[in-house]
């Protein structure tokens, strides 16, 4: 299926599904590789059936992932916003194992929600940069206290080294030039998929809500690894390091 074809799939949620995958890897053509990393990990240190918080969980995309290696695997995904939250919930609603959280992330009571006290794993990717360092430390400091002993907390996301900009700059106008190639082959952007999920008559609805609460995208921070290193460590993560980077993203780990 097309992502033109969305439009006649009003209930399709598997196909909401890979069209989300298509868009984001528009951006982030090496994020499935970025994947199996974090899932090798989670492998690694807590087993390969774990209990985990897909934390910003969005549609649904580590959790897929997740059940896909590790079917006895169970995850909890927690998010705000109603238009992905309902192609995650559509797309799992028959998969016992998997259940999900409608919180505000900068809300300090969020993890009250939750449906267990600990985790094995909690897990995010691509969402947290949304967030400002401030209310993203206190974030860390919460995800702390819901990871058990011996468990692992991983964030896959864009941390800016400011130290480089040279680099910086390379890597970026690069990286455009490629999404640019790809647009032109007929590949949703984040604006015309947002475009086609307002008009859908399912997602119409829970899409405008998501845009009350969002805008068009929200203007967070994207620090260093060695700030979120710090961070973690100071919020009781006893090891904190990379275990993967591309030139413009980085999967950090942190073990309670």
């Amino acid at each position: 299926m097309t992502d033109a074809d969305i439009t006649t799939a009003t209930t399709d949620w598997q196909a909401w599904q890979q069209s989300w995958d298509r868009q984001q890897e528009w951006y982030l053509p090496d994020r499935e590789e970025r994947f199996r990393i974090m899932l090798d990990m989670v492998e690694a240190l807590v087993g390969t059936a774990p209990r985990v918080l897909d934390l910003a969980c969005g549609t649904g995309s580590i959790t897929a992932r997740l059940l896909a290696r590790f079917p006895e695997a169970t995850s909890t995904g927690v998010d705000l916003d109603p238009a992905l939250l309902a192609i995650a919930r559509g797309t799992f609603a028959d998969d016992e194992r998997v259940g999900f959280v409608t919180a505000d992330l900068k809300d300090p009571d969020w993890p009250a929600k939750l449906p267990y006290d600990s985790y094995d794993a909690v897990l995010t990717a691509t969402a947290l940069h949304w967030l400002h360092r401030e209310p993203l430390a206190d974030l860390y400091g919460q995800v702390a206290g819901v990871v058990r002993d011996g468990g692992v907390f991983m964030n896959a996301d864009h941390m800016i080294d400011e130290t480089t900009p040279r680099i910086n700059a390379a890597e970026r106008a690069q990286r455009h030039a490629r999404m640019e190639q790809a647009r032109e082959s007929g590949v949703l952007g984040w604006t015309e998929w947002w475009q086609l999920a307002a008009e859908d008559p399912v997602l119409a609805e829970p899409t405008a809500r998501r845009y009350e609460i969002y805008g068009d995208h929200a203007d967070g921070d994207m620090p260093s690894v060695a700030w979120h290193a710090g961070v973690l460590r100071e919020k009781g993560f006893a090891e904190v390091r990379p275990v993967w980077c591309s030139p413009s993203d980085t999967l950090l780990l942190a073990m309670k």
